[in-house]
């Protein structure tokens, strides 16, 4: 039953070392070997590097032209990566990428809202934030790779967890349509409250220093705080995106690297987005019904023993994601309100 969605553990995806192009029936026993997860790793650990040596360096605000022209990057260098995946694995795999990439770049936007509540609930400066968050998505990156290992694991080896994915992300959904409103209490944060437990912290910051000695005595700043924060939070907000991708492609691959690029376009897109996120108003209802649907593939899936086609599931994505953000965009036009 479980094998219409996955087959084959995190483990045995990895290791084996099967050659690429036997990748072109793009079926479900497919996988991808150990050199391009190799590859794939280099790549955004190589990217991370120059960001944190060159672009994340000193204080400095970022503009909504310097974003857009990171975000471009990101979405560009990921579409490129997408081709490449379609080309060399099959038009099967291909449409699972661009899906897949498409639900978690929306699902994404989300985070933004949450990251100016931390900025602001925390007092953060602006010159200040660009660097936050990139070592907070290196936080998050981690946390994601290792609950999608779990999700991998749980699917493969119990069958029903495809009913309890899928259950989870109707409810989600329903629960999104009906309550657009994002809160975010960092005072209840366990694992921030264990950290402030545990290392002592200055009241201040102290520029753009995650760690000083204050009395001869090693401290952390606020900065930290946001930091585990940024990472953590993702990861929350994480629990229904990484579900939903898992309905979509039975590659662990793919999950992980759809995961990743939308988690590295997330910094330049909250400083694009974060003055204008209101205007946002019908993304929620269009999220919502694309978790709806991921989550009623995984119940099909599981009744049926089949998937549904990716022909139908990413036209189907995209023309919501679109309709809901332009309808956004019109509704909200000239300052309007819903």
């Amino acid at each position: 039953m479980v094998h219409a969605v996955i087959r084959g553990s995190v483990v045995r995806e990895v290791v084996e070392n099967v050659p690429w192009r036997a990748l072109g029936g793009g079926g479900a026993l497919s996988v991808f070997p150990l050199w391009a997860w190799i590859g794939f790793t280099a790549l955004i650990v190589g990217l991370l590097v120059l960001d944190l040596l060159v672009f994340a360096r000193g204080e400095r605000e970022i503009s909504f032209r310097r974003a857009s022209v990171l975000s471009a990057f990101w979405i560009g260098l990921a579409l490129i990566f997408g081709v490449a995946v379609f080309l060399v694995a099959g038009p099967e795999r291909g449409g699972e990428y661009f899906t897949g990439y498409i639900v978690e770049k929306s699902l994404s936007v989300d985070n933004v809202f949450v990251f100016a509540l931390i900025f602001s609930y925390f007092a953060v400066p602006a010159r200040y934030q660009y660097r936050v968050l990139l070592w907070g998505i290196v936080g998050a990156l981690v946390l994601r790779g290792f609950f999608i290992a779990i999700g991998a694991e749980l699917l493969e080896r119990y069958g029903w967890m495809v009913y309890v994915f899928g259950a989870f992300l109707i409810y989600t959904g329903i629960r999104m349509a009906l309550h657009r409103d994002t809160e975010v209490h960092p005072e209840r944060n366990p694992i921030l409250r264990l950290v402030r437990r545990l290392v002592p912290m200055t009241e201040d910051f102290r520029g753009d220093r995650f760690f000083v000695r204050h009395a001869g005595k090693l401290m952390a700043t606020p900065l930290f705080a946001v930091i585990i924060m940024v990472g953590t939070t993702d990861v929350v907000f994480a629990v229904d995106s990484i579900p939903a991708i898992f309905s979509i492609t039975s590659s662990v691959f793919v999950v992980w690297t759809t995961n990743a690029f939308a988690v590295l376009g997330l910094r330049p897109l909250y400083f694009m987005l974060a003055g204008m996120i209101e205007r946002f108003v019908y993304l929620s209802l269009g999220l919502s019904v694309v978790l709806v649907f991921v989550g009623a593939k995984f119940f099909y899936s599981g009744i049926f023993d089949a998937k549904v086609p990716i022909w139908v599931s990413l036209p189907f994505i995209a023309t919501v994601v679109t309709v809901s953000i332009a309808a956004s965009l019109y509704k909200t036009r000239g300052g309007g309100s819903p």
